[in-house]
């Protein structure tokens, strides 16, 4: 296989790492979801931080966690509050799109800390690549993640990765338990980006639309029948995004069989020369581990590895 060379891309800037003893702010940018306080409080208490619940994550409007204005407030106070040390999604479902044209980038880049969550927050998660340039993190949700009591790699890749234990050069753990595929291999440079296949598509034509140039495509999804993958794929590969790609690390797409899914991919992607590596442990599955979104990494197919190549949180 050709291996396309190494070119060099601007690194999004580290955040701060999460202090021993820090504040980690929850909101809710998306769906609703009952939250149990006094276990979350607890939770977080006995892994040594406290929790701030911003007003939205009590509120509900109809599918989204209250109105506009409540979760567009909550992101941003949470922000700019210099008390929260990281920021915690309660759960995905929908409702970020929504807030994407009004979101303040000044104060979001101003204020960078560690952004956690998964699956709608997407939307947020590549909004903030383009407009704010700090790493945000792919990671387990609040209520149905860490408090959901998913395997022990959820968690300890969770903060292992923002307390500043995954530095530049180090190889991002993945649980023997959960082999991989190559599905083309080969060696790649770039930074990583994307998220939900879904959500990804849905932003496409649109100012927030991911940065495919030279970039390391991550992809997961859930509830998505193949020929729907198939369909969000070939959406993006006919807006010419999978032809700006160096390559690709596909997470879990659950209730897809593995095999079916790893013929689809093969198809999608030999064409376009690329390395290729499936069965990350990172969506909508148990454990759930946390990757850094606007990072660079080396992606070696091949060796079935994923290696850092930046620091994504700095010590203060």
């Amino acid at each position: 296989m050709t291996v396309r060379p190494t070119h060099t891309l601007f690194p999004h800037a580290p955040v701060p790492a999460l202090p021993p003893e820090g504040l980690i702010g929850v909101i809710a940018p998306a769906g609703p979801a009952t939250l149990d306080t006094d276990k979350a409080v607890q939770w977080m208490r006995a892994r040594g931080y406290a929790l701030r619940v911003f007003p939205g994550v009590y509120e509900k409007d109809g599918y989204l966690a209250g109105s506009d204005e409540v979760r567009l407030n909550d992101l941003h106070g949470a922000f700019a509050d210099p008390e929260v040390d990281a920021i915690i999604c309660l759960r995905g479902g929908y409702g970020t799109p929504r807030l994407l044209d009004r979101l303040d980038f000044d104060l979001l880049r101003a204020n960078a800390k560690p952004f956690i969550g998964y699956s709608d927050i997407t939307a947020l998660h590549l909004a903030i690549s383009r407009y704010a340039g700090f790493v945000t993190f792919h990671g387990p949700l609040l209520n149905a993640d860490l408090l959901g009591d998913k395997q022990k790699p959820t968690e300890s890749s969770f903060f292992n990765m923002l307390r500043g234990q995954v530095k530049a050069g180090s190889v991002l753990a993945h649980p023997a338990a959960y082999p991989l595929t190559t599905i083309e291999p080969g060696i790649a440079h770039g930074r990583l980006l994307g998220g939900n296949l879904s959500m990804i598509a849905a932003i496409m034509g649109t100012p927030y639309e991911i940065e495919a140039e030279g970039a390391i495509l991550f992809i997961e999804d859930i509830n998505e029948p193949l020929y729907r993958i198939d369909r969000l794929l070939t959406h993006l590969r006919l807006a010419g995004t999978l032809g700006k790609l160096r390559g690709v690390l596909v997470g879990d797409v659950a209730g897809v069989e593995a095999a079916a899914l790893a013929r689809l991919l093969k198809q999608t992607f030999e064409p376009l020369r690329i390395p290729v590596l499936a069965g990350w442990r990172s969506g909508h599955c148990d454990p759930n581990l946390t990757l850094p979104m606007g990072a660079l990494v080396k992606l070696d197919a091949g060796n079935m590895v994923v290696v850092l190549e930046q620091d994504v949180v700095v010590k203060t």
